[in-house]
């Protein structure tokens, strides 16, 4: 089945995964940067980050599954999950394929995380550092010359994402900090 409407919304779809992972991340560096301005924050911010985190998957699913259906390109349902396999910019579709992968796994070791092991589920989580690049480089390889406010907000999010990152990794609480002595907000 061949529709715009299929290509817009799977855009669409696309675009809001992008800012909820966004938002996703910059509340999970914030948690884990051991900035505490007030006791209620930390818990509103790792709320936020749990419920965020999970309606990712419903826009990402939305985003393939149009992606899918829509028959104007073909792109499989074996090509949403593997990658590389997608006969339509295999690149670039492939490193969607290995962001969902990545964000599947996350996920699924968020849901588990009281049955695994602390450090298992800090280490897939530690992932999210190659799945917010990945995601950004789908986005703005698969966006086309015509669509500039998707590449503008996929370099928006990247941005918030990087000066996110920086400082969590330069702020005096995170160099105080050491590995296993850091309390977690799990």
């Amino acid at each position: 089945m061949s529709s715009p409407w299929l290509w817009y919304a799977s855009r669409a779809c696309g675009v809001v995964t992008m800012v909820l992972l966004t938002t996703v991340v910059l509340l999970g560096l914030f948690t884990a940067s051991g900035t505490r301005p007030h006791d209620s924050v930390p818990a509103v911010a790792m709320g936020l980050h749990r419920v965020l985190g999970l309606g990712i998957t419903v826009f990402v699913a939305a985003h393939a599954g149009t992606a899918i259906l829509d028959t104007y390109v073909p792109i499989g349902w074996i090509s949403a999950i593997a990658p590389f396999t997608s006969d339509y910019h295999r690149e670039w579709v492939g490193l969607g394929a290995i962001a969902f992968d990545l964000l599947a796994a996350v996920i699924l070791t968020s849901l588990l995380r009281h049955r695994i092991s602390a450090g298992m589920w800090r280490a897939v989580h530690w992932a999210t550092y190659v799945l917010a690049p990945i995601a950004v480089v789908h986005g703005l390889m698969m966006a086309t010359p015509q669509q500039p406010i998707l590449s503008a907000v996929t370099l928006g999010c990247a941005i918030a994402m990087v000066s996110g990152a920086a400082w969590r990794w330069l702020s005096p609480a995170t160099r105080r900090r050491s590995g296993p002595a850091a309390r977690d907000w799990i």
